[in-house]
């Protein structure tokens, strides 16, 4: 009976999924990478995709991790290692493992990490999942193993949004960080721009073209419900979320120019931030919800400013170069990336707000869109590639580079989701 239970589970989880999704390819390493082995999971190979290849792929492209050989024998969590054997294969941690079927539709996976140069186990958990959800349990697992070995929270159980254009439809669309598991959210034959995550991941803003202008709605991803926030003459645009999630900073031009305004996360108590002669857009709050970052031409060429979340007097962010845009806030607020143009190049940069140290980590010429990882490791990004749009991401060292295209589209507007509560 608990074989045929395994078998069924593998049926439902070779079911194909309905969506195309983004192919990823990495180039580069990190410095220092941890030599780990990753034994195939008791039971896996009764799975279409095995367990413990999703936290492979997951170590492995986030260039922190050196992947040691394990051989094709399986090893269950319960098995003591063989840590002399592993030590001679130069692996300084071990990740061994089970999966089998708990119930109709039901999986549980079993895992237990060890220290093998010191020769102890460093934790492990029993996680019980719905069969669909097997990728999900393997992000869970790297993002265990990843917290274990850096110290820092993994983001490989964390979301992605984009925009795809194909075929003259655009699609809202939302996939696990590895580009897996695509769903869309909305699909229209007129743009959808700007999507950004709530800080509990519940909910998307973006703007709409659907009414032939820009409208501005929060769509709630359970339900699939949504409600316009800013829907004034003129245009409105660029939605950005308050860090408690009740309101947002949005550009709109009812009153004459781009210009800043607040409004509660329902549309209600819309007011104006600041007033200025230039075009004032793309707001992003600051970590403690104080200020507020944007791009203005006010003195003359596009430049980053900050402002009191309540208002008040501006304060000129960014001085090199003549075009610099699309502020980006760090999670723990230490760093900004942004796009800055040079040489006719429009290349992501990212600055230390504390020393205001500017570096520029790509060598491409159409970036836009910048999107830090939750635990700012990473930054994604658009570019284009051969006239196509693409996705692609940088660690925040410049090191390791990745690539995110879907076959038939062109992908734009990639927004990070935050972290995922279990």
């Amino acid at each position: 009976m608990r074989r045929t239970a395994v078998y069924a589970l593998a049926a439902l989880l070779a079911a194909p999924g309905a969506r195309a999704q983004l192919s990823i390819e990495i180039s580069g390493a990190g410095a220092n990478r941890i030599p780990i082995a990753i034994a195939d999971f008791a039971g896996d190979g009764l799975l279409p995709q095995a367990l413990s290849a999703v936290v492979r792929a997951d170590l492995e492209r986030s260039g922190m991790f050196r992947l040691i050989e394990t051989g094709a024998r399986p090893l269950s969590e319960a098995a003591a290692p063989d840590h002399a054997e592993w030590r001679s294969r130069g692996a300084d941690a071990l990740l061994a493992g089970s999966v089998s079927a708990s119930g109709p539709e039901r999986m549980e996976a079993r895992f237990r990490l060890f220290d093998i140069q010191r020769q102890a186990q460093l934790g492990g958990a029993a996680l019980a999942a719905a069969a669909s959800q097997l990728r999900t349990t393997g992000h869970r697992i790297a993002d265990f193993v990843y917290e274990k070995l850096t110290g820092e929270r993994g983001v490989f159980s964390t979301r992605i949004a984009y925009v795809v254009k194909s075929a003259g439809r655009y699609e809202l669309q939302i996939s696990d960080a590895d580009g897996m598991n695509p769903q869309t959210a909305l699909a229209s034959r007129e743009p959808v721009i700007s999507p950004a995550w709530s800080p509990d991941g519940r909910r998307l803003a973006y703007v709409s073209f659907e009414a032939k202008k820009p409208v501005v709605y929060v769509h709630t991803l359970a339900t699939g419900r949504r409600h316009v926030v800013a829907n004034f003459k003129g245009s409105n645009s660029a939605p950005a979320w308050s860090p408690d999630g009740s309101r947002l900073a949005v550009v709109l031009t009812k009153d004459g120019g781009s210009q800043l305004y607040l409004v509660n996360a329902d549309g209600s108590g819309v007011r104006r931030l600041a007033s200025s002669a230039g075009i004032d857009t793309e707001p992003f709050f600051s970590l403690d919800g104080q200020s507020i970052y944007f791009t203005s031409d006010r003195g003359g060429s596009p430049q980053i400013y900050r402002i009191p979340a309540g208002g008040g007097e501006t304060q000129r962010i960014t001085f090199e170069g003549s075009y610099n845009v699309s502020p980006r806030i760090s999670a723990d607020g230490k760093s900004m990336a942004f796009i800055s143009r040079s040489g006719g190049r429009f290349q992501l940069a990212v600055m230390d707000l504390a020393t205001r140290q500017t570096h520029v980590l790509t060598d491409s010429a159409k970036d836009e869109s910048p999107s830090f990882a939750p635990n700012g490791r990473i930054i994604l990004y658009a570019t284009e590639i051969g006239g196509r749009g693409v996705l692609a991401a940088i660690s925040s060292d410049g090191r390791v580079r990745q690539r995110l295209s879907v076959a038939a589209g062109n992908v734009r507007e990639p927004a990070w989701g935050p972290f995922v509560n279990y």
